[in-house]
């Protein structure tokens, strides 16, 4: 598989994506993954979007192809496709998106590529680096524009920490650079606004299960202070499933009793 040195992906990063899970020859949340991607390129103007079937389509064959049916992850991606020269401007794109199917055989992982299990908790650090608002670049589009999640890792790896945790402009928690983020205390399952954050489908997965076993759930803004604090943090993504949180800052979870 080639992609040409002129697609908007690789002219600046111009391009929407999913991670896809599949297991037992089905892919988790497949519609809803689908639906954000679309939306997701609508939002950002693309022309010629494939409709939802093209793109399952394409899915299916590449996992058919592959004879991939279980512990698979796929990165699905929609670029704005190939300009006719290199440039910012979309009027540059002249031949329609281009859709890449990525699929690997790859078990629940971190952001690191380590294999996860409820047995291995993660530990984090809060990032420097702020999330993005709506008012800069709204986290509701999955792009490809992650630089700034980038940056926090970076300053993850250099901590000897597993992810970062990410806070928006006014200081509460955001989510990690590659994850949502939830806490536990006193039996209440708390997760941030999704406004600095993407509103994960996990994510939403999880709010849904807890919602359905008479959990009370709150979604609002979070201070690093409860996060110290908490009874329990994990986080949740299609990489890696939910992930228990051992360690913030050096404070260790569940430790305030």
């Amino acid at each position: 598989a080639k992609v040409s040195v002129f697609d908007s992906s690789v002219q600046g990063g111009d391009a929407v994506w999913e991670g896809l899970r599949v297991e037992g020859g089905g892919v988790l949340e497949l519609d809803a993954h689908v639906a954000r991607l679309l939306a997701s390129a609508h939002a950002l103007m693309f022309d010629d979007i494939p409709d939802p079937d093209a793109i399952k389509g394409a899915l299916w064959e590449t996992l058919r192809g592959n004879g991939m049916r279980d512990g698979v992850h796929v990165r699905l991606t929609l670029t704005r496709g190939e300009k006719v020269t290199s440039g910012m401007s979309p009027l540059n794109n002249q031949s329609g998106p281009c859709l890449i199917v990525l699929a690997e055989w790859k078990p629940l992982l971190d952001s690191s590529a380590l294999p996860v299990s409820p047995d291995t908790p993660i530990r984090l650090i809060t990032s420097a680096i702020r999330r993005n608002t709506p008012a800069c670049l709204d986290s509701k589009i999955h792009h490809n524009n992650l630089l700034n999640n980038i940056l926090a890792k970076i300053q993850a790896n250099l901590a000897g920490v597993d992810d970062a945790l990410m806070l928006d402009l006014n200081g509460f928690v955001a989510e990690t650079n590659a994850t949502n983020f939830f806490l536990v205390k006193g039996g209440v399952l708390v997760t941030p606004h999704p406004d600095a954050c993407l509103p994960g489908i996990t994510r939403g997965v999880v709010v849904e299960l807890a919602l359905e076993a008479g959990i009370k759930v709150e979604e609002r803004n979070v201070s690093l202070t409860e996060v110290y604090c908490a009874d329990e943090a994990f986080t949740t993504g299609t990489m890696g499933a939910l992930i228990p949180v051992s360690e913030v800052d050096g404070r260790g979870v569940g430790a305030c009793g």
